[in-house]
């Protein structure tokens, strides 16, 4: 305690840190403030079947992700997926398209354009979504014996009204990386996950202790202790890497010596990230289309068991498409060739290792190893929140026992938590550890 009080008062002694921290509270508390307007002409009182139908599957993460403005009909209520999705598909152009490969070398000015259009294609994005939104929100108001403003207008006004929320929710995250503290989008999608911890807690706390139920208290300690275990186990995921030592020649300029030195190039173990898990489960939303579709009672059980989260077919596919998007997602991202020039060209190499091809060979076939156990570990993580649930656990708690939700919380908590221990280091403080530095995922090619 001693230790956790000294640090929060060198955190405030550093000027820079304090306004940093100050600004990003100020914008967290805009977001969450915004996640509960609700749309003109949208009466509240009449969202009961669409927060029913965001308790579970792809729209439960839709709605983690924007923080439960998305089961709240907000005008946030597309939140910050649509640019995460264009972000994602200029990630995938620069690797196939020379134009945006050609771009991207270009530096800054290169990495400016490749905003714009990432700008540019999430507005896109929006335009279609919107719309779509409103017809499941005015499917959903039906049911409930109510509907959508009747008048033309409405459509394209909202629509209007949804992407500028979007917009907005995008600009404040990269104003917390400008001016606050972490990357800004993660963030925001942190304070999403984080806002449903409380009410998924309290709800799992009356859970245990309703009906005078005899080891409640326990069962509830334990659910505690194995989700401390779990984020133990993801931290392991993240922060995993294999070193690939790399020998640097040595070269004469003038009267100065260069290289000569070793150095380590950190291959990570899981460097697709959450990625995966989020192709995976907008795959598996496929199966619930042909229910609409179909009349079959065969077509009507396969869609009902890919529904059913906690069965085994669900899962044992689930798992096994995360292990293949894993493969395919670090193939694309990582590039051993690259990496093998870019050693030649600074006159470095690995031991026993020809520069060049060889090298590329070697770095893909370590990749290969090291993606294996990664795509299972992540595939394990990933299915937990089912066992969560079948051995009681409330569904809404059980989501943090694993999968996108936890990933993505220990992941940016360490990547703020390693920030701001970089600006106690600048400034001659002891770091946020007594056992070393605290390691982030900033060197992972998977920003979310």
């Amino acid at each position: 305690m001693k230790k956790i009080i000294e640090t929060i008062r060198n955190i405030w002694k550093i000027e820079e840190l304090r306004t940093r921290l100050l600004t990003t509270i100020l914008f967290v508390l805009i977001y969450r403030f915004g996640s509960y307007i609700v749309l003109p002409g949208i009466n509240p009182a009449d969202l009961v079947n669409l927060q029913a139908q965001t308790a579970g599957g792809l729209m439960s993460l839709l709605d983690m992700f924007s923080g439960g403005a998305f089961s709240n009909a907000s005008i946030f209520a597309l939140g910050i997926m649509p640019y995460i999705s264009a972000s994602i598909v200029v990630q995938l152009l620069t690797i196939a398209v020379p134009y945006f490969q050609k771009m991207q070398k270009e530096g800054e000015s290169g990495r400016r354009k490749m905003n714009q259009i990432t700008r540019y294609l999430t507005v896109g994005i929006l335009l279609l979504q919107g719309p779509t939104y409103l017809i499941n929100l005015g499917v959903q108001l039906r049911q409930a014996g109510s509907a959508l403003p009747a008048e033309w207008w409405f459509t394209p006004v909202t629509t209007i009204i949804l992407c500028a929320g979007s917009m907005f929710v995008m600009w404040l995250g990269e104003r917390i990386t400008d001016k606050g503290v972490g990357n800004g989008i993660s963030f925001i999608i942190l304070i999403g996950i984080i806002a449903r911890l409380p009410e998924a807690l309290l709800k799992e706390f009356a859970s245990r202790f309703a009906g005078n139920e005899l080891g409640g208290g326990v069962m509830f300690i334990l659910e505690i202790i194995l989700l401390f275990l779990v984020i133990s186990a993801c931290i392991l995921l993240v922060q995993g890497t294999r070193k690939i030592p790399v020998q640097y020649a040595k070269r004469v300029v003038g009267n100065k010596q260069y290289g000569g030195v070793r150095q380590y190039i950190p291959l990570k173990i899981n460097a697709a990230g959450v990625m995966p898990i989020i192709f995976a489960q907008a795959i598996m939303f496929i199966p619930l289309t042909f229910v609409g579709f179909s009349n079959s009672q065969t077509v009507g059980s396969l869609a009902q068991a890919f529904m059913d989260n906690t069965g085994f077919w669900y899962n044992f596919v689930f798992a096994m498409l995360i292990i293949a998007f894993t493969y395919f997602y670090t193939a694309i991202t990582i590039n051993p060739t690259q990496m093998a020039e870019d050693m030649k060209r600074n006159n470095g190499f690995i031991p026993g290792i020809k520069p060049g091809k060889k090298t590329a060979e070697y770095l893909d076939l370590i990749m290969s190893r090291i993606t294996l156990p990664g795509s299972v570990f992540l595939a394990i993580v990933a299915i937990l929140p089912a066992f969560a649930s079948i051995i009681g656990i409330n569904m809404q708690f059980a989501q943090f026992f694993g999968g996108t939700s936890l990933l993505i919380l220990v992941g940016v908590v360490l990547d703020t938590l390693q920030q701001i221990e970089s600006y106690l280091l600048m400034r001659h403080y002891d770091g946020l550890l007594k056992s070393g530095r605290i390691k982030g995922r900033t060197s992972s090619v998977a920003a979310y």
